[in-house]
C-alpha cells in the first residue's frame, strides 16, 4: 500500500508543477497542437523500445486498447492546452484536478452502478460550490472568457476520470499505459500535426521549447501516467484521485510565485471549500471493500 500512496503523492507534486508550465506554453508561441506533439511525440520516442520489448498489446484487447487511448488522447489534451489559453493556472488546478474526484465518483455510478456515501455526497456538494466560487472569482488574473478555460478543464477532467475508473477496473499495467498513452497516439497524431496543423515552433524561445519537452514529453506525458497506474492499481482510483486534492492548492501558489497570477478572496475561499469536499469523497471510499466493484462483461 505505501508504494501506491508516494506514487500517488509524486503525481501531486508533478500536476500542480505542470500547472504553471502548461499556462506559460499556452501563452508562448508555441501553439497548442505543438504542446500535444511534444506530449505524444517525445514520450512516444522513449516508451518505444520498452513497449517493443514488453508486447502489452498481447494482453489487451482491440477495444480496451483503443478505449485508453481514447480517453488519453489528443482530445484530452487539447481542451487542457486550449483551456490555459483563456484562464489562468489556479483554474486548472480547481475545474480539472479538484472536480476529478467528483466526476469520478459520477462515472462509477453511472457505469459500475457502485453507490455513493452521503458523506461522499456531501463532499462532490462541497466540490460543486468550490468550483462555482472559483468561477466567480473576480481578481487580477480573471480575464474576460476565462469561463470557456474553466469548461475546456472540465471535460478534460472527464476524460481523464474515465481513465482512472478503466485503469482499477481492467487493471492497465504500466507498459499498456506507455502503449495507448503514448505510442498509439503519437503513431496518427504528430503525422497529422505536422502536416495539417499550425505550428509556432519557428517562433519560439529555445528554453521554452525546452521547457515544454521537459514538461510534456517526459514528466507527466510519460512519468506522471506511469505513477498513476501503478497507485491507482495499488489504492483504487478514488483514493488517486483523492492524492490530487492538494493540486489546485498547490497549483495556485505556485502560479502566484512563478507567474504573478494572484487569486481574489472568493478564489482562495473556493479552495478551503473544495479541498475537504475532495477529501470526504476519497475518505470514503477508501472504507470500501475493492472487491465489491461490480465487474462489467470482459471484452
Amino acid at each position: 500500500m505505501l508504494p501506491g500512496y508516494l506514487a500517488a503523492f509524486s503525481v501531486t507534486l508533478i500536476w500542480a508543477t505542470w500547472l504553471v508550465a502548461s499556462r506559460t506554453g499556452a501563452q508562448s508561441s508555441l501553439t497548442p497542437y505543438d504542446l500535444a506533439a511534444l506530449r505524444y511525440g517525445v514520450s512516444a520516442v522513449v516508451a518505444l523500445p520498452l513497449v517493443l520489448y514488453f508486447k502489452p498489446w498481447r494482453t489487451m484487447s482491440f477495444k480496451r486498447i483503443a478505449v485508453v487511448s481514447i480517453l488519453l488522447g489528443p482530445q484530452y489534451i487539447l481542451a487542457v492546452f486550449f483551456g490555459f489559453e483563456f484562464a489562468p493556472a489556479a483554474h486548472g488546478g480547481i475545474f480539472m484536478n479538484g472536480a476529478l474526484p467528483a466526476i469520478t465518483l459520477l462515472i462509477s455510478w453511472i457505469w459500475l452502478k457502485e453507490s455513493a456515501h452521503r458523506w461522499q455526497l456531501l463532499g462532490v456538494v462541497l466540490i460543486f460550490t468550490g468550483t462555482l466560487l472559483a468561477a466567480a472569482d473576480v481578481s487580477a488574473i480573471s480575464v474576460v472568457g476565462a469561463w470557456r478555460g474553466d469548461l475546456l478543464f472540465i471535460i478534460a477532467g472527464v476524460f481523464f476520470a474515465g481513465y482512472l475508473v478503466v485503469g482499477r477496473l481492467w487493471n492497465i499495467s504500466t507498459m499498456q499505459v506507455l502503449l495507448c498513452s503514448s505510442v498509439v497516439n503519437a503513431i496518427y497524431y504528430v503525422p497529422i500535426w505536422f502536416f495539417f496543423l499550425p505550428t509556432g515552433f519557428a517562433d519560439a524561445a529555445q528554453s521554452q521549447i525546452l521547457l515544454q519537452t521537459l514538461y510534456q514529453g517526459l514528466i507527466p506525458g510519460l512519468l506522471g501516467l506511469v505513477l498513476v497506474a501503478y497507485a491507482t492499481r495499488n489504492i483504487g482510483a478514488s483514493s488517486t484521485a483523492a492524492f490530487m486534492a492538494a493540486v489546485p492548492t498547490l497549483g495556485t501558489v505556485l502560479g502566484v510565485v512563478f507567474l504573478s497570477e494572484v487569486p481574489g478572496m472568493a478564489g482562495w475561499l473556493s479552495l478551503f471549500v473544495l479541498t475537504p469536499g475532495i477529501l470526504l469523497v476519497a475518505f470514503y471510499a477508501r472504507r470500501k471493500p475493492e472487491n465489491t466493484m461490480p465487474t462489467p462483461k470482459k471484452t
